[in-house]
């Protein structure tokens, strides 16, 4: 500002003065804003604990105890059990030769004066593992009155593919658990059991293995729309090298995960088709369509908007502070319940009081002069029936936890294979991480599941279930999955 554009008298002055003060304080709030969006991490935002930068300190889960880390003065040490006699492949007989303080040959001893019980030490060994290959070999006759040439057919049992149900059992595990690339799958198969297999062939077993799940997994969908609680997430995905996203929906003994192009309510639809139960997400648009007194909110989201309130200055910083204890105090009356250290008709009486210091503060963050944290907070009040369902309804949890966990094994499964390169590749990989999700959710074991269901499917049989008691799949049974599905 040059002197001829200075104030002349003193109303301009104090104009200039007020419109100075205006643009500091604008300045101020960017700069704020500008300093919280740098101090983002996954403690206060939805960022993944990956994209933290280094130097980030985790979170204390709990107060420092001031005690050395490992195991304390008196606590049971753990050591490996030894498995029964009759899990054992063979039993070595081990007799002293000398005594060990005279010398004395004790081996020359007719009968042996043992003290005690032996001593059982055991040693677990992988044995050297070579493919087993059959060949088959179809002869051909001549008939003498017809003078046709007829060539023997191949059992039903035997695939027309050149490898059995069970190595493709294994390769698609090693590929749609394990997350290992088509090229390492190969060199695994002939580095540790010395199968050669072209990456083809590689695709080719996942394909009939996935066709070999079609139905099963069809019928969990299904089961998974009809439960009375479900949690459901979404994370981005590729396919084709454009922008899909990989949806799971988690039930207590089902979970579904599905690839869709879209991240809005068409794809949540086709995931939850009609869900009438209580959806735990969170604020995600898609779900918008589910009745809120129907859904819960994830408080782990919320908690981590608090964090960054508390990192505002002002009035926002301290309606963040109290609402992240309350948080705090929030979750530990859960786990208290949850553990049966109080019944829930207390944990109910508790968070009476307790919901309602939350709603207050989240009032003043209406009004508390920072554009994010009143739109959040005004959000929130707009949502408050689904903040508190899990305190009403038995068997609701207050976060999201479950959906999440549920997808980081497919998070890193993207983050190497740069997602699916086909829909077949999709629908592989959607069907692979719902049966072994669901599998381990029973403690059933996965690859017996997927070599009895090779198997099954090479011999036209119905699949076993995946559904709890795994009982083999009724035409009937197919049938609904195949309308429920969408």
């Amino acid at each position: 500002m040059t002197d001829s554009e200075l104030p002349k008298t003193l109303p301009e002055a104090h104009a200039l003065i007020r419109a100075l003060i205006t643009s500091v304080e604008k300045q101020a709030r960017r700069i704020e804003e500008l300093e919280r969006r740098l101090g983002q991490n996954s403690q206060n935002s939805s960022r993944p604990p990956s994209s933290d930068p280094p130097g980030t300190r985790p979170q204390p889960k709990e107060r420092p105890s001031g005690r050395k880390p490992g195991g304390q003065p008196g606590h049971e040490g753990h050591e490996r059990s030894l498995l029964p006699p009759e899990k054992v492949d063979r039993v070595e007989e081990l007799w002293p030769e000398r005594c060990e303080n005279c010398a004395h040959d004790l081996g020359r001893e007719k009968l042996r004066d043992e003290i005690g019980e032996a001593a059982r030490h055991q040693v677990t060994e992988m044995p050297p593992v070579r493919p087993e290959v059959v060949e088959y070999r179809q002869h051909s006759q001549f008939c003498p009155k017809c003078y046709h040439t007829t060539t023997a057919e191949l059992p039903p049992e035997v695939p027309i593919s050149s490898f059995g149900p069970r190595l493709q059992a294994v390769a698609s595990m090693l590929s749609g658990v394990y997350r290992l690339s088509k090229r390492s799958v190969k060199s695994l198969l002939l580095d540790l059991f010395g199968v050669e297999i072209s990456l083809g062939a590689i695709i080719a077993c996942e394909q009939r293995t996935s066709a070999a799940l079609a139905e099963p997994v069809a019928e969990a969908h299904a089961y998974v729309q009809q439960q009375a609680v479900a949690n459901a997430d979404e994370t981005g995905w590729r396919e084709r090298a454009r922008r899909a996203w990989l949806w799971v929906a988690v039930t207590a003994h089902v979970t579904i995960f599905l690839i869709h192009a879209r991240r809005g309510a068409v794809a949540a639809e086709k995931l939850l088709g009609r869900f009438a139960g209580i959806l735990g997400s969170d604020r995600w648009c898609a779900y918008a369509n589910y009745r809120l007194r129907r859904r819960q909110l994830c408080w782990a989201h919320l908690r981590r908007h608090f964090e960054a309130f508390a990192e505002y200055s002002g009035e926002a910083g301290t309606i963040g502070d109290a609402l992240v204890l309350l948080t705090e105090k929030m979750f530990r009356y859960w786990h208290w319940v949850r553990d049966g250290t109080w019944a829930r008709s207390t944990f109910q009486t508790r968070m009476r009081p307790l919901r309602k210091a939350i709603e207050v503060f989240l009032q003043r963050g209406r009004v508390c002069g920072q554009p994010k944290v009143e739109a959040t907070c005004r959000e929130l009040l707009e949502y408050a029936p689904a903040l508190w369902t899990f305190v009403r309804v038995r068997g609701v949890e207050p976060t999201n936890n479950a959906s999440e966990r549920a997808l980081r094994t497919a998070v890193i499964m993207r983050k190497t294979s740069f997602g699916t390169h086909s829909e077949n590749g999709s629908r592989f990989i959607e069907r692979m991480l719902s049966v072994v999700a669901t599998l381990r959710q029973q403690n059933r074991d996965v690859l017996g599941y997927l070599v009895e269901t090779c198997e099954r499917a090479l011999l036209g049989r119905r699949p076993r279930s995946l559904l709890p008691g795994g009982r083999i799949m009724t035409a009937q049974a197919l049938a609904h999955a195949q309308v429920s599905s969408p």
